[in-house]
């Protein structure tokens, strides 16, 4: 996907979040309470989003036999207050908001991730301008000092909770930065601004990183990668308590049949899959972010 400048993102991010895209399950009904509501965090260009979910929703129509309703929102923390108050049922999340989501409706699950997910990394990036090399060791983190810096959205897991949780580990406290800590709003963005020299460094989700640069979407000549970091769970797909009650017996479970049954062999699974950036999704349970709770805990990000 190319990359944008943040003036058109912005734009059709604006655009995109007055938008509900349905799709009709055989059989469905005209009732709002028989809509399933879905959403995810917007972590990269509306426009891919907006090829993805639709195409979600169809196939989630079919599964269930229900009316599927994607709905953009402008931000995470959309994501999660839609889910709270249960205009989302079930919604793709990442570590962080996935776990606060939980902690605003008790008995939401986590219930399928894509087959990168558990071992998932960050990238921390940076301007070929910057004078600054790669390194081997989370040490060396340390060499950002005294150059400006952008984390993703504030409450991306990839692009800002582990990434800062590595940057303390190392030592490098924010104010060691220079100037104000920048907040892109996604991860595409993310590389576009250190791409163009806005932020000498940043934190990019590596499944986005090798995406946009295999697709020649990023000049390799202005943007180097400094470090992976070590991997853990992030994404994930979470479903409200009430699924069943809302929808009918079984629902959650025609669902996760969906979602587990997709196959990057067959060719109609294989382009939401590559979509997805994945080539499966398996189960996963709560307790799988643990690790993600206690970071975000640890850094004030929990309430």
């Amino acid at each position: 996907m190319p990359v944008r400048s943040m003036t058109r993102r912005t734009l059709l991010l604006g655009t995109g979040a007055t938008l509900m895209l349905s799709a009709c399950g055989r059989g469905a009904g005209s009732d709002a309470r028989r809509r399933l509501g879905i959403s995810a965090i917007p972590d990269q260009d509306p426009e891919l989003l907006n090829r993805l979910y639709p195409a979600m929703s169809e196939r989630l129509a079919d599964a269930t036999g229900l009316e599927v309703s994607y709905r953009p929102v402008t931000d995470y923390t959309a994501v999660v207050r839609a889910f709270e108050i249960g205009d989302v049922h079930l919604a793709w999340m990442g570590g962080l908001t996935g776990v606060q989501a939980r902690q605003r409706v008790a008995g939401a699950t986590a219930i399928a991730q894509r087959d990168i997910d558990a071992d998932f990394r960050s990238l921390f990036i940076a301007n070929t301008g910057s004078g600054l090399r790669p390194f081997d060791k989370v040490e060396g983190l340390r060499s950002l000092a005294g150059h400006t810096f952008t984390f993703g959205s504030e409450t991306s897991t990839s692009g800002r909770l582990m990434p800062q949780h590595f940057m303390r580990q190392a030592g490098l406290k924010e104010s060691d930065l220079r100037g104000r800590t920048g907040f892109s709003g996604s991860h595409d963005a993310t590389i576009e601004l250190v791409a163009n020299g806005s932020f000498e460094t940043g934190a990019v989700n590596k499944q986005v990183w090798d995406a946009t640069a295999a697709a020649g979407d990023v000049d390799l000549g202005k943007v180097t990668v400094l470090w992976q970091t070590p991997g853990y769970a992030d994404y994930h797909w979470l479903a409200r308590p009430d699924l069943d009650k809302t929808f009918g017996a079984g629902t959650g479970e025609k669902v996760l049949d969906l979602l587990l049954g997709l196959d990057h062999r067959v060719a109609e699974d294989a382009g939401l899959l590559k979509l997805f950036g994945a080539k499966s999704f398996v189960r996963t349970k709560n307790s799988n972010y643990d690790r993600i709770e206690d970071v975000a805990r640890d850094l004030g990000l929990l309430r």
